[in-house]
């Protein structure tokens, strides 16, 4: 699975990429501007990412701007609502408004920082893109 991790916070972004190392490689932006550009790439080159999470407040381009222009990206290249990106908001903010919003924009997913790792996988799990935890070897 091919993921993009977007959060301006260094210890929430290396959180989110430990969760999610058993699934795929991350890849990470520390704003909404990077994201952008990491998502042009990626559709551009054909390999368009599975899973973006996108936090919510961040300087310059907030992750709301970028979830409404990568809906915009995808449409214009042939992916039609729903097979694109899951994208999972992340925000301190547990308001119904910005979870609204974010819904609104075609968000799958909203979860709430501090980031618990089995709620996160939880909503990885109702997005479609997990079906199980994957089993870890054991160690000698």
């Amino acid at each position: 699975m091919r993921i993009l991790v977007v959060e301006d916070d260094y210890i929430s972004r290396r959180l989110l990429c430990r969760y999610l190392e058993p699934y795929g490689k991350c890849e990470e932006a520390v704003n909404g501007h990077e994201a952008v550009d990491a998502i042009r790439r990626a559709i551009d080159a054909g390999e368009q990412f599975d899973l973006i999470c996108l936090d919510i407040m961040m300087p310059g381009m907030d992750g709301q701007q970028a979830l409404v222009l990568l809906r915009q990206m995808e449409a214009e290249n042939g992916m039609p609502l729903g097979k694109g990106a899951k994208v999972i908001m992340t925000s301190a903010m547990e308001d119904n408004q910005y979870i609204m919003q974010a819904l609104n924009a075609s968000a799958d997913g909203y979860v709430v920082k501090p980031i618990e790792k089995r709620r996160f996988i939880e909503t990885l799990k109702e997005t479609g893109l997990l079906m199980e935890v994957p089993i870890k070897p054991v160690e000698a």
